[in-house]
C-alpha cells in the first residue's frame, strides 16, 4: 500500500476523533505498526514475505496495514470508553456529591469534579480499591449515603484548593436525606440540561434513582435513623413557597407521587401524606392572623388542593369525626385555618388576646391604624381561603362533590347557631358549634365565588333555581347526581307561602351558581349576621358601662375601678368584632350580592324564567305563577 493509501485509510477511520490532530494519528499508527514488525521479527517471521512473487508481497503489504488499523481500532475504543467512564464517575460525583476516590486532590484534575464529596470508605474497601462510580455501583453508594448518620464527619476535599467552602461543605455534608435528595434531583436536573448526547442517558438515570429512593425514603421512613422524614417534607415545602420556588419542588414531588401511587403495597399514598397533615394542623393552630408565616402554609395547602392526588388525601382527612357535630368541624385542618381571625380565641378571655388591649389607654388614632392592619391582613386571608375552595372545586367533579358536601353538612350541623337558646347558654354554644370567626371567613370565601354573578344585570344569576330550597330529603346518590349539597332548608320559614295548587318544578341538576348563592347566604345568617347583632348589643352595653363609670368616678364610689376593667374588657371584645365585620373588601362584596339577590327576587316576581333581564315598569304587570 502506497503511503498516499496508507493515508487516507487512516484520516477515513472514525477514532481518529480522538486525536488532537490527524499526523497525532498518523503518529500512533506508525508506532503500532513497528511494535507489529518487531513482534513478527521476535518470532521468526519474515516481514517481506515467506512467498515468492509480487502478488504475495502486496496482498502481506494489505495484511499488515489491516492489523496495523485494528489495533489502532481497538485501542481508541479502549481510550474512548475510559473517557466516558471518567465523564460519568465525573458526573455522578457532581450530583450526589459522593466519591470512591480517596487520593491526593494535587493528583485529579479539576475540571468537572465538586469542591467537596463524602467518602464512601466502607464500599471502596468492598470493592477492592476501585475508586470511581458507574452506573453500576450508584444505586449501592447512594444508599450507604443515605444511612450515613454524621455525612459531614465524611467529607474529603476533592481539589487542591485548601481555602474555607462553607456552602461546598453544607451541600455534601447535608444531614437530613429529603433535603439531600432534593438537591440531588435539582443537580440531575441541571445535568440533564448540558451534558453531551452521550451522556444523556445517565443524568436521567440519575434522576430517576433519586425519584426512586426518595419514595422508599416517604415509604419506609423507619429505615432510616434520626430522620423526621414528614417534618423534612414540610419544611422544604416552606421553604419553597417562602422564596418563591415552589414551582421546582411541585416538579419533584410530582415525580415521587406518581412513583408511590404506582406501587403502594407497602403504605398507601394517604398514609404518606396524613403524618404531614398531622404536622400542619399542629403548626397553623399556633398561628395569628397577622403573622406572616401563616401565609406561606396556606399557600402549601393551596398547592395541596390544586395536586389531584393530594387533594384526594386532603378531603379524606378533614372529614370529622363526628359529621352531626358542628364544633368537629372547625378542628379539621381546613376548620383550623378557617378559625384563625382576630375575635377571641376564648369567648369572654381578653388576657394574651393580641389585639386592642388597654383600649382605654390607647389614642384614637391608634386604634384606627391597628384596625387597618387587620383588615389588610383579612383581605390576604380571605384571598387564601377563597383560592382554597376555588381549587377544590375546579379540580374535579369528584372533588367539587366532596368539598360542597363538606360544606353541606357543616352549616346543617352549625344550623342552631343562630336559635335564641343558643345566645343564652355560651358554655353549651360553644361545645357543640363552630366559632363566629369560622364562619365569617367561610362567608368571605363563599362571598368571593359569588362575585362573578353579582355584577349588575348579570345574566348567570337568572340561572339560579330556586326550587333547589324545597327539595325534600334525598340519599347520597340522589344528592350526587341532582348537585344538592345543601340540608334542611325546607325547614326553614318561606317569605311567602307557596299556593296549594302550585307544584315546583324541580330540576334534574342543579348549577354550581344555584348552590353558590344558598351556600354563601346561608353561611352570612349563621356567621355575619350573628355577629352583628352582638356587636349592637355590646354597644349598648358599653354605653351603660360607660355612664355608671363615670358616676362611680364623681361619687368616688369604690366600684369606679371594676366598671373601668370591665368597660376595659368590653371594649377589647367591641372593637375586636368591630374589626372582623366591617373589612371593607367583604362589605362590598357582600353589599353586592344582596343587591344581586334582591335584583333576581324582582326578576321572579315580574314572573321573568328567561336569560335576559326584564326592564321594570309600573303599574307592576299580574303575574298568575311566579317562582316566588
Amino acid at each position: 500500500m502506497t503511503d498516499q493509501e496508507n493515508n487516507n485509510s487512516i484520516s477515513t477511520n472514525p477514532f481518529v476523533a480522538l486525536f488532537n490532530s490527524l499526523d497525532d494519528a498518523k503518529h500512533f499508527a506508525e508506532i503500532q505498526k513497528q511494535q507489529l514488525q518487531q513482534q513478527k521479527d521476535a518470532t521468526g517471521e519474515d516481514s517481506s514475505g515467506s512467498q515468492d512473487g509480487s502478488d504475495n508481497s502486496i496482498s502481506e503489504s494489505f495484511d499488515d496495514n489491516d492489523d496495523s488499523v485494528a489495533e489502532l481500532s481497538r485501542s481508541f475504543r479502549s481510550r474512548q470508553e475510559l473517557c466516558e467512564q471518567l465523564n460519568i464517575n465525573h458526573m455522578i460525583q457532581r450530583i450526589f456529591l459522593i466519591t470512591l476516590d480517596n487520593s491526593d486532590p494535587s493528583l485529579r484534575g479539576e475540571n468537572g469534579i465538586p469542591a467537596r464529596c463524602v467518602y464512601l470508605e466502607e464500599m471502596a474497601t468492598d470493592l477492592n480499591g476501585q475508586d470511581w462510580l458507574d452506573m453500576h455501583t450508584i444505586a449501592q453508594a447512594l444508599f450507604s449515603r443515605l444511612l450515613l448518620a454524621e455525612p459531614g464527619n465524611h467529607l474529603i476535599h476533592m481539589t487542591s484548593t485548601s481555602g474555607l467552602n462553607l456552602s461546598a461543605d453544607r451541600d455534601a455534608g447535608e444531614k437530613h436525606i429529603l433535603r439531600y435528595l432534593f438537591s440531588c434531583f435539582r443537580r440531575a436536573k441541571e445535568e440533564v440540561t448540558k451534558v453531551p448526547d452521550n451522556l444523556l442517558p445517565f443524568a436521567v438515570q440519575c434522576k430517576d434513582l433519586v425519584v426512586s429512593n426518595t419514595r422508599t425514603v416517604l415509604l419506609t421512613p423507619e429505615i432510616y435513623i434520626n430522620q423526621n422524614i414528614y417534618e423534612q417534607l414540610l419544611d422544604l415545602l416552606l421553604e419553597a413557597v417562602s422564596s418563591g420556588k415552589l414551582e421546582e419542588m411541585a416538579e419533584f414531588l410530582e415525580e415521587v407521587i406518581l412513583a408511590i401511587v404506582s406501587d403502594e403495597e407497602v403504605r398507601t399514598f394517604g398514609e404518606v401524606m396524613v403524618p404531614v397533615f398531622d404536622m400542619l394542623v399542629r403548626r397553623v393552630r399556633e398561628l395569628d392572623l397577622c403573622q406572616i408565616l401563616l401565609y406561606s402554609y396556606l399557600d402549601i395547602i393551596i398547592y395541596f388542593t390544586k395536586q389531584p392526588n393530594i387533594a384526594k388525601v386532603f378531603l379524606d382527612y378533614i372529614q370529622p369525626k363526628d359529621p352531626s357535630n358542628g364544633q368537629m368541624y372547625q378542628k379539621t385542618l381546613l376548620g383550623v385555618v378557617l378559625g384563625i381571625s382576630c375575635l377571641l380565641k376564648t369567648p369572654g378571655v381578653v388576657e394574651n388576646h393580641g389585639y386592642f388591649l388597654n383600649p382605654a389607654r390607647t389614642t384614637p388614632q391608634e386604634i384606627k391604624v391597628q384596625e387597618s392592619t387587620i383588615h389588610q391582613f383579612m383581605v390576604q386571608f380571605h384571598e387564601k381561603i377563597y383560592q382554597i375552595l376555588k381549587n377544590l372545586l375546579q379540580l374535579s367533579p369528584d372533588t367539587k362533590h366532596r368539598i360542597l358536601s363538606w360544606l353541606g353538612n357543616c352549616l346543617h350541623a352549625n344550623g342552631g347557631r343562630t336559635k335564641i337558646w343558643a345566645n343564652q347558654m355560651p358554655e353549651v354554644f360553644f361545645q357543640m358549634y363552630a366559632s363566629d370567626g369560622f364562619f365569617l371567613n367561610l362567608g368571605a370565601a363563599l362571598l368571593k365565588l359569588c362575585q362573578p354573578f353579582c355584577k349588575p344585570r348579570s345574566a348567570k344569576i337568572l340561572s339560579f333555581n330556586p326550587t333547589y330550597c324545597t327539595l325534600r330529603e334525598l340519599n347520597e346518590e340522589e344528592r350526587r347526581n341532582r348537585n344538592v349539597h345543601v340540608k334542611g332548608l325546607e325547614k326553614e320559614t318561606c317569605l311567602i307561602q307557596a299556593s296549594t295548587d302550585q307544584e315546583p318544578m324541580f330540576a334534574q341538576n342543579y348549577n354550581l351558581v344555584t348552590e353558590n348563592l344558598i351556600l354563601t347566604q346561608y353561611t352570612l345568617h349563621l356567621g355575619f349576621h350573628r355577629l352583628h347583632d352582638q356587636m349592637v348589643k355590646m354597644n349598648q352595653s358599653l354605653h351603660r358601662l360607660q355612664v355608671a363609670w363615670r358616676e362611680a368616678q364623681q361619687t368616688s364610689s369604690p366600684t369606679a375601678e371594676n366598671l373601668r376593667e370591665q368597660f376595659e374588657r368590653l371594649m377589647t371584645v367591641y372593637l375586636s368584632t368591630k374589626a372582623a365585620v366591617t373589612e371593607p373588601q367583604m362589605l362590598q362584596n357582600c353589599v353586592n350580592l344582596q343587591v344581586s339577590t334582591a335584583a333576581l327576587l324582582i326578576q321572579f316576581a315580574l314572573g321573568n324564567q328567561g336569560t335576559e333581564h326584564v326592564e321594570l315598569t309600573f303599574p307592576l304587570p299580574e303575574v298568575r305563577h311566579s317562582l316566588l
